[in-house]
């Protein structure tokens, strides 16, 4: 590893210490009970209102497209590679305590996307900006200006320079390589970049074509696209995660009784360098936060464009990402992992170990197995890629004032690293995208804990008035029948 490298991964550490992680966890406990631990109390409310649109409000897509749109972003490798490195690193018990992340991410992700339209920006034409940098400025006031645009200068950074990109198609094309067996398949020359494989080469072209028509499309038609791909793809991985953990249902109990013990006396199941509390929760509350991005800010981008007038309602629809993302998808993946042994098979890493449990848990050939996780990781790695360009598109045009230009040359230049993707060693980008990442959530969650008495007091009106209505309604029915 070269000296760069190493001073990249110990900013990355720093950034992604106990510090952070905690300031993340704690916020999401203030929330919890400032909220009075909303996330359990209308949670069916919340997953009704997905489907549900409010009529006559105002914004650009619907609240189910604004949903679809930031869980394009969340639902993603992370789901497969993230918890699979989570068990790996720390063991069974890190499951657990990605859970625990998830449930105070729940009241944190309501409270973004409340703050999101509720301090958005509605131009005459329809056209909606919002999230972190408006609910600093004016939820927290003008002279906080200059943390909005550290926000904002974070976000372009991450969308353009890793996750948003090179990362993920780096992931497409590796996925779509191993599953060809690329030792098989013929090699090009490629002036200036190397030798790679045909497999390499065409899917770069066939990714960026796609990545390009959508994105050319702006917001609607990326809304559009994830409201279809990001079920389709959710549903798929989700029945053959359920389908493995039914066909081996009797290694359930054992399985959960691992992660539970795992999270409290991790040496008990795992022994060695894995068997260590602390390993544990780092791992699961790392991966759970990067999975869901509760507190980094991304989704509330993506809530500000929603049709509501409503900020509690929006909350609502968006705190059901998180439930979606980790909670449901997240834990079939960690549950497939521990029951079938994965996480203990010697050198095995990342996708590796997802991919053996797949093998291992369902009663199909290999080669089958091994090609819906594939599909599953190309779907999520190509709806990052779309969900990430809308959050970063939107970061800059809050830096730039809204001058478009700006915008659509940046549209140009991400489609570029798109295409340029695959032929790069992502390694030091991947760190950087991480770092970038983790500043993103500072700035977010100083504004999370500085604005919790507003969403606080959102919440309470909101409930409050509701029941009244619906008070004066059961009153209006009884004199009617009276009548």
């Amino acid at each position: 590893m070269s000296s760069f490298e190493q001073i990249l991964g110990r900013i990355d550490g720093y950034v992604w210490g106990v510090p952070l992680m905690a300031l993340i966890l704690l916020g999401g406990l203030l929330l919890t009970i400032r909220t009075r631990a909303l996330q359990v109390r209308r949670l069916p409310l919340a997953l009704k209102w997905i489907f549900k649109e409010e009529e006559g409000a105002e914004g650009e897509v619907s609240s189910f497209a604004a949903l679809m749109t930031a869980l394009s972003a969340t639902i993603g490798t992370g789901n497969i590679v993230g918890v699979a490195t989570a068990v790996g690193t720390g063991g069974p018990g890190a499951l657990f305590w990605m859970l625990v992340a998830a449930f105070f991410g729940m009241a944190t992700k309501y409270s973004e996307g409340l703050l999101a339209v509720k301090y958005r920006q509605v131009d005459g034409d329809g056209h909606t900006l919002g999230g972190p940098f408006y609910y600093i400025e004016k939820g927290m006031g003008e002279k906080f200006r200059w943390l909005a645009k550290l926000f904002a200068f974070f976000g372009v950074c991450v969308g353009l320079f890793g996750i948003g990109t090179f990362s993920q198609v780096n992931g497409i094309v590796s996925a779509v390589n191993g599953f060809v067996d690329s030792k098989q398949v013929e090699k090009v020359t490629i002036p200036g970049l190397g030798e790679y494989t045909l497999v390499t080469v065409v899917a770069s072209l066939i990714l960026t074509l796609v990545v390009a028509l959508v994105l050319i499309g702006g917001l609607k038609r990326i809304a559009s696209v994830a409201s279809f791909v990001v079920p389709f793809m959710a549903i798929t991985y989700f029945v053959f995660a359920v389908l493995l953990i039914l066909l081996n249902i009797r290694q359930v109990p054992g399985a959960i009784a691992q992660i539970l013990i795992g999270a409290f006396h991790p040496r008990a199941v795992a022994g060695g360098a894995a068997g260590s509390i602390l390993v544990a929760m780092q791992s699961g509350i790392a991966r759970g936060i990067f999975s869901n991005e509760a507190g980094l800010g991304s989704a509330p981008i993506a809530a500000a464009a929603a049709k509501t007038q409503e900020p509690v309602r929006q909350g609502l629809v968006s705190m059901t990402g998180t439930f979606l993302d980790t909670i449901i998808v997240c834990n079939l993946t960690g549950i497939a992992i521990v029951l079938t042994g994965a996480w203990k098979v010697e050198n095995l890493q990342g996708v590796q170990i997802t991919t053996y449990a797949f093998m291992q848990g369902l009663p199909f050939p290999a080669k089958v197995s091994s090609f819906v996780l594939m599909t599953c990781l190309i779907f999520f790695a190509f709806t990052t890629i779309l969900g990430w360009d809308y959050y970063s598109e939107r970061c800059l045009e809050y830096v730039t004032g809204g001058r478009m230009k700006a915008v659509r040359v940046f549209r140009c230049l991400y489609i570029l690293a798109v295409f340029i993707g695959p032929y790069m060693t992502v390694a030091a980008v991947w760190t950087i995208a991480d770092i970038f990442n983790g500043l993103m959530a500072i700035p977010n969650m100083i504004a999370m804990f500085a604005l919790s008495g507003v969403v606080a007091k959102e919440t309470g009106a909101f409930f409050k008035a509701n029941k009244h209505k619906k008070g004066k309604g059961k009153r209006s029915s009884s004199k009617d029948q009276a009548a």
